[in-house]
């Protein structure tokens, strides 16, 4: 499935609901799974569908499997309701199940996730930092996959403006794949890490450089250069849709012009590894994201190109889709 929050005027104002992407268009998955509950019959739909199908995907992910079953069930419900071009059906209270792209605002998948760690991963991404330093590679590197901790608050999502923050000279994108967990968790074995992951989304995770440098010679940070601001989106896929996790094409585009081109194969630190380093004698809760790093040639700074107000940036992930951001002077 292709998960995502969207927002939607209403006459009582914009809420914001959670949705799944299909090709006809999006779904309220809380109003759907009470459409089909009340097609089987059940006395008190909406409520029911409330505690299984939430109208938030965070409280989604935080029900596991049992919200997840009833999500799938009701999509395959929708499909044949559907089927051979049907108007798709209205929910109680004729609520609408289904939305036109153009209808809605898609945010962040998670607005406001538990928490976000932005891991160290692809090797390239790495040794090219350190060879413009003119530093050796550190051989702790290879010993632990490192992370920091980013700002969970500063999200934003599809078709955001981003603002060029005013302590910057060197505004710089990231391009990188993010994983949400989807479940507690605490000292978890790389080999059990896949049944902790929800699904993969695009991350951007936007870099003031200069600040970056002037927080890292005092050898702490990343700090202020970095948790300003993170783009998410557009979707959360799930495992199953996504496959392989280590096959997926990667691309930065600027303003429509190549930039940034890699794979999720070339990554050194794998997501189980990830998973297990970071529950170590500390639990993982449903919601929170790990960003892999940037990918080899995936920011401004290893190619010695910069980001002007302006620019347009699209990040596109193999199954997952584009994330596209303009950044504006504020």
């Amino acid at each position: 499935m292709k998960l995502c929050t969207f927002e939607v005027a209403t006459s009582l104002g914009k809420h914001t609901r959670f949705g799944a992407v299909i090709p006809g268009g999006i779904v309220d998955m809380n109003f759907a799974c009470a459409w089909h509950l009340a097609r089987k019959g059940e006395a008190r739909p909406s409520v029911l569908a409330d505690v299984l199908v939430p109208d938030s995907l965070l409280e989604f992910i935080r029900g596991g499997d049992t919200s997840m079953g009833f999500a799938r069930a009701t999509l395959a419900a929708l499909e044949q309701e559907c089927s051979g071009g049907r108007v798709p059906p209205t929910g109680p209270n004729d609520a609408t199940l289904v939305y036109g792209p153009g209808n809605v605002r898609m945010r962040p998948p998670l607005p406001e996730p538990p928490s976000v760690r932005d891991f160290y991963a692809f090797e390239a991404h790495v040794k090219k930092g350190f060879e413009k330093r003119g530093e050796p590679m550190p051989p702790e590197w290879y010993e632990i996959p490192v992370y920091y901790t980013s700002g969970r608050q500063n999200i934003i999502g599809p078709g955001d403006d981003v603002l060029w923050p005013s302590f910057t000279e060197k505004f710089d994108y990231e391009l990188e794949i993010a994983l949400v967990i989807g479940k507690t968790g605490r000292n978890i074995s790389a080999a059990s890490a896949r049944e902790y992951i929800a699904g993969f989304t695009v991350m951007n995770d936007f870099s003031a450089r200069d600040m970056q440098r002037r927080e890292m010679r005092v050898r702490l940070g990343p700090a202020k250069g970095k948790d300003w601001c993170t783009a998410m989106g557009p979707v959360l896929v799930t495992p199953d849709e996504i496959g392989d996790p280590y096959n997926l094409a990667m691309a930065a585009r600027i303003n429509g012009e190549e930039w940034s081109r890699g794979n999720t194969s070339s990554i050194h630190w794998k997501f189980e590894q990830m998973i297990e380093f970071l529950s170590r004698d500390q639990t993982i809760h449903p919601g929170d994201v790990l960003g892999s790093g940037t990918v080899g040639t995936g920011c401004g700074l290893e190619l010695d190109r910069w980001i002007k107000p302006g620019d347009v940036m699209e990040l596109e992930i193999e199954k997952i889709g584009i994330l596209r951001n303009r950044v504006l002077r504020g």
